[in-house]
């Protein structure tokens, strides 16, 4: 009976080392083949932000061509530290990730993916540089420029950003996310202005006039806001009515009264039509209910002289209702008429085609 037992342990002791044996062989043999075999091809595929390809195919095999020390096609498969590639090429400033494998025909395959910008940013002191949505600054590229929002009046900082510099960099990328979502806003606004105190000023493409957004919290709230008063007030009474809009407190649009201008008129009107008829195109328009109040007293600003304003309220009928009142203040101060804006573009950009 033991004897059995005996026979039985050397037999699978046996066939447990012939398997493993042959398994070393296998791995040994392949690994030889390895060696020898030869990189046969490569394919190299660059997935851009919305087409923008700040980085060619004769980009990335130079910087492969760096790691391997020479060709990559007709080199050893075993000459090539894949991760190593992967790090190399994950240094250019312009890409975001990389990935690199060889398939069962010996042929190199290269996916490089590159980082979005979501804003252009121009400084106080007159740089200027791209962000993308994890706030990594971007240097511009010689070979093209990428079609997003300004920004322009950001701290130009020597050394080290500071921490509000950090979260003013935070507000412009969520604010430039919105609106490069929204094809209206991508279409109307043209540059957004950052003051001494760190909000934000919007310059549209259609109206003369500036909207106050103050700081970046809240966005989309503040743009739904402005829209409800483009699309029930601005509409009706044009886009030059008003010098300034401020949205930037909850329930209200505070409108300071300007000149209007007569010039280019019925082409404003139809760039304003263009732009309400998209909204509506791309279900962005809500439908709104307009009431009229008694006329209330406006507190004056630091420039604005109370006048009896017109108090308008706007209930917007989607699913939380929210009052949305409009104040009036001006023209006048200090009981002169206030001058027209005469606006110079702090950033020399081309304005979108609508």
């Amino acid at each position: 009976m033991g004897t059995k037992k005996t026979i039985r342990k050397v037999l699978v002791v046996s066939m447990w080392l012939l398997i493993g044996g042959g398994m070393v062989t296998l791995l040994a043999a392949a690994m030889r083949q390895q060696k020898s075999e030869r990189c046969k091809d490569y394919t190299i595929s660059i997935n851009g932000a919305k087409g923008n390809l700040f980085v060619d195919e004769k980009d990335v095999l130079k910087l492969l061509s760096a790691g391997t020390k020479g060709n990559i096609k007709g080199q050893p498969m075993s000459s090539f530290d894949l991760l190593k590639l992967e790090q190399l090429l994950e240094k250019n400033v312009w890409i975001k990730d990389a990935e690199l494998y060889f398939d069962n025909k010996d042929v190199l395959h290269v996916s490089v993916l590159e980082r979005e910008p979501v804003a252009r940013i121009f400084t106080s002191g007159g740089t200027s540089f791209y962000i993308d949505s994890e706030k990594k600054k971007i240097p511009l590229s010689e070979k093209m420029s990428a079609d997003v929002p300004v920004f322009t009046g950001f701290p130009d900082r020597m050394k080290r950003m500071t921490a509000g510099d950090s979260s003013l960099l935070q507000d412009v990328a969520v604010t430039a996310g919105f609106i490069n979502k929204n094809p209206f806003w991508t279409a109307q606004v043209a540059q957004i202005d950052i003051n001494t105190a760190g909000e934000f000023e919007m310059i549209p493409v259609v109206g003369n006039h500036t909207v106050k957004l103050g700081k970046g919290d809240n966005i989309e709230a503040k743009f739904n806001r402005l829209f409800v008063f483009y699309k029930n007030i601005l509409s009706k009474t044009g886009f030059d009515k008003y010098r300034i809009i401020d949205v930037q407190y909850a329930g209200q649009v505070v409108g300071v009264k300007g000149y209007a201008t007569k010039i280019d008129s019925i082409q404003l009107r139809k760039n304003v039509e263009k732009l309400l008829q998209q909204a509506r195109d791309m279900n962005y328009d809500t439908v709104a209910r307009v009431t009229m109040s008694q006329p209330v007293p406006y507190p004056s600003g630091e420039n604005d002289i109370p006048l009896n304003a017109t108090t308008t309220t706007i209930n917007d009928d989607g699913p939380n209702p929210n009052p949305l009142k409009l104040s009036e203040t001006g023209p006048k101060q200090n009981g002169q008429d206030p001058k027209p804006v005469q606006r110079e573009p702090k950033a020399v950009m081309p304005k979108r085609s609508n």
